[in-house]
């Protein structure tokens, strides 16, 4: 048998292929934390302040949210709440590229942290001592703000913040200053790391001011010290012809100093500078729902003090508890008046949405007793929300819409058109609309509990 033969002959020998393990990488929530310390003993204490839970995936969205390259990989970040400089502490087991590359973490800790790092932990503990009076520095120069305003509407409207507000103070400052700015640059990475969605404000544009709280203690020599607890970055438009208006575009209080009043008192006191300097109202950009509560509820406190709308609440509560509004085919919204909602602007500084929203907590309070008028309540807080998302109509008044082929732009590819006789879309606009009341009900249930809530934290101040 020749070679060529015994090769034919002699089974064939599979070939192994090998796969390398691919980096499947690990979730920057899972081995980043977060600490806010006050003094450099506090720096790896055990007792540290964390901060939990803070998303910071969304700091690595170019990797999915995850760090690659590292094998057990944990980082450590501590930022100073004295002079808001910050340090990270990277430790691993080892670095290889897995297959997607090695994260560039320095980088990737800058876009966090920004210009407030410091790269050697020894100079990030001097901080302590060099910089423990950064924030007084700047808040020196700025204007303090008195807590009650002498208008006559304010009231004794604050009683829940009088303990937390005893020992603070708002100082506003113009953040187009420079020594403001550099404050502002100081707490960046707070405001991304602990408001949703935020940005930071632009530091040139003379339009944004400052309102910073502070708390005055004294440190370990004795000295006194101010702390910065929260702050809110406002912005005053031009209204014409010859007023401004005030709209909120930032808040925050930092975590060792919330669930204490806090910013129910910069609230407050911005409602203040509204009313003393009479702007033409005052909003707020995108509120969050905590904030809107809290919001909610310092507006209410000044409402149930505001002499000219007593007449027009018991006007509506008195129909209301006397209507049966539950066997009404059509719930009337009970609308404030015109005259009232301009009244409240005028002098409260609050706006139409605004007051709307505070409007059906004011009539909830009306109420006595409430369960048994609850039902009718609940009735006209339904109409309202389904006039706003549908419409005064509650039915689609005979409009139709049609999908319709586009190459121009797929989202704006339909027409709308009114069927004859009222007709709509037969039995797939009854499934929708099915759809569409469970939907809106279940907006009316949260909306009733939020109402119950905020008439519970007004009713036991």
């Amino acid at each position: 048998m020749d070679r060529r033969q015994q090769l034919d002959t002699e089974p064939k020998k599979r070939r192994r292929v090998g796969f390398s393990n691919v980096d499947a990488g690990i979730e920057a929530n899972a081995c980043i934390e977060i600490y806010l310390v006050s003094s450099k003993e506090e720096v790896g204490a055990p007792d540290s302040f964390r901060l939990s839970p803070v998303d910071l995936n969304s700091f690595f969205e170019d990797d999915d949210g995850k760090i690659y390259g590292y094998k057990g990989l944990k980082i450590t970040i501590w930022i100073s709440i004295i002079s808001f400089h910050s340090y990270a502490d990277i430790a691993f087991q080892s670095k290889s590229d897995g297959g997607k590359g090695i994260t560039d973490l320095k980088s990737a800790l800058q876009r966090i942290l920004a210009e407030t790092i410091v790269d050697n932990k020894d100079d990030f503990l001097q901080t302590f001592s060099t910089e423990s009076h950064f924030v007084r520095s700047i808040v020196s120069s700025g204007e303090i703000l008195p807590h009650k305003v002498s208008n006559g509407y304010a009231g004794n409207t604050n009683s829940l913040l009088q303990e937390a507000s005893s020992d603070v103070k708002v100082v506003r400052m113009l953040i187009a200053n420079a020594a403001t700015g550099h404050l502002y640059s100081r707490v960046i990475p707070l405001v991304l790391l602990l408001v949703d969605g935020s940005n930071p404000i632009d530091v040139a544009d003379p339009g944004w001011e400052l309102y910073v709280l502070i708390q005055t203690k004294n440190d370990e020599q004795g000295a006194e010290q101010d702390l910065l607890l929260g702050f809110m970055a406002v912005y005053r438009f031009y209204h014409y012809p010859d007023s401004s208006r005030l709209r909120l575009g930032q808040i925050l209080v930092l975590p060792p100093y919330q669930k204490k009043g806090y910013g129910g008192h910069l609230v407050e006191v911005l409602g203040n500078v509204a009313m003393a300097e009479d702007v033409y109202d005052l909003t707020v950009e995108e509120p969050l729902e905590d904030f809107q509560r809290v919001r909610t509820c310092v507006d209410i406190r000044r409402l149930l003090h505001f002499d000219p709308i007593k007449d027009a609440v018991q006007s509506t509560v008195s129909q209301l508890t006397h209507g049966k509004l539950t066997k009404k085919t059509n719930v009337p919204r009970f609308i404030p008046p015109s005259t009232v909602i301009e009244e409240v602007r005028k002098a409260l500084k609050i706006n139409r949405k605004q007051f709307l929203q505070c409007w059906e907590v004011l009539i909830y309070l009306g109420l006595n007793p409430v369960d048994k008028h609850l039902d009718d309540f609940v009735t006209v807080i339904a109409s309202r929300v389904k006039a706003d998302i549908l419409g005064k109509d509650s039915g689609n008044g005979g409009k139709e819409v049609i999908e319709v082929p586009s190459n121009y732009d797929p989202e704006m590819s339909f027409v709308m058109f009114r069927s004859q006789n009222g007709e709509g879309a037969g039995v797939q606009m009854e499934e929708n609309q099915a759809k569409q009341e469970e939907q809106i009900q279940q907006l009316v249930d949260e909306r009733v509990k939020e109402i119950k809530l905020i008439a519970q934290k007004v009713q036991h101040v």
